[in-house]
C-alpha cells in the first residue's frame, strides 16, 4: 500500500515535461479502474497545450495550479446504457484514483480538481476543449514533476469505525 499513502496532493510542479508514454501508461491505469457491468462510461482529454492549461484557472477557482503544469487529464462520463447512467460517477471516481495512486508510483505529483456536480464548471471545461453535450466532464487531474515534497498522510481514525453496527 505504499503508492495509496504516498499518494497526496501535489499543487507545485517543475517545468519539466511529462513524456507522451508517461501520459499514455497513466491513461492506461485509469482504464483499468472498476466500472458497473464493465461499461467503461469514461473518456479522456490529455491536455498539454499551454494556452488551454492557462484559461483552466477561470473556469475553476482551485485549479490555478493548472497553468504552470506540463498536462492535465480531464476525466469524462459517457453513461451509454442505464447501468452507466447510475454508476458513471463512480466508475470516473475509480479511474481518476487509478491515475492518482499511478502518479504516486511514478514519483509525480497531481491533484484532483473536481468538475461535476459544477454546472459552470462543467459548461466551461465542454466550451474550452470541444466536449460534446452526451459526454460530462467529471474531473480534472493536473500532473507535473513535484517542486514540493509531503510525507505520508495520517488520516486513519478509528472513530470513525463501526463493526456490525452504527
Amino acid at each position: 500500500m505504499d503508492a495509496v499513502f504516498k499518494r497526496r496532493s501535489i499543487r507545485k510542479y517543475t517545468d519539466q515535461k511529462i513524456k507522451d508514454e508517461v501520459v499514455e501508461h497513466l491513461l492506461k491505469a485509469a482504464m483499468a479502474a472498476p466500472s458497473a457491468r464493465n461499461r467503461q462510461p469514461w473518456e479522456f482529454v490529455v491536455i498539454d497545450d499551454k494556452e488551454k492549461l492557462s484559461k483552466i484557472p477561470a473556469i475553476h477557482p482551485y485549479a490555478a495550479m493548472a497553468a504552470e503544469a506540463p498536462v492535465a487529464i480531464l476525466v469524462c462520463g459517457k453513461p451509454n446504457d442505464d447501468t452507466s447512467k447510475s454508476y458513471w460517477v463512480q466508475d470516473c471516481a475509480a479511474a481518476t484514483e487509478n491515475i492518482l495512486i499511478e502518479v504516486a508510483t511514478l514519483d509525480l505529483g497531481a491533484v484532483w480538481c473536481g468538475i461535476h456536480p459544477r454546472a459552470p464548471r462543467e459548461e466551461g471545461m465542454r466550451e474550452l476543449l470541444g466536449i460534446p453535450s452526451d459526454v460530462t466532464p467529471f474531473s480534472l487531474v493536473v500532473i507535473g514533476h513535484p517542486d514540493e515534497q509531503k510525507g505520508p498522510a495520517e488520516r486513519y481514525d478509528p472513530a470513525r469505525v463501526h463493526k456490525n453496527n452504527w
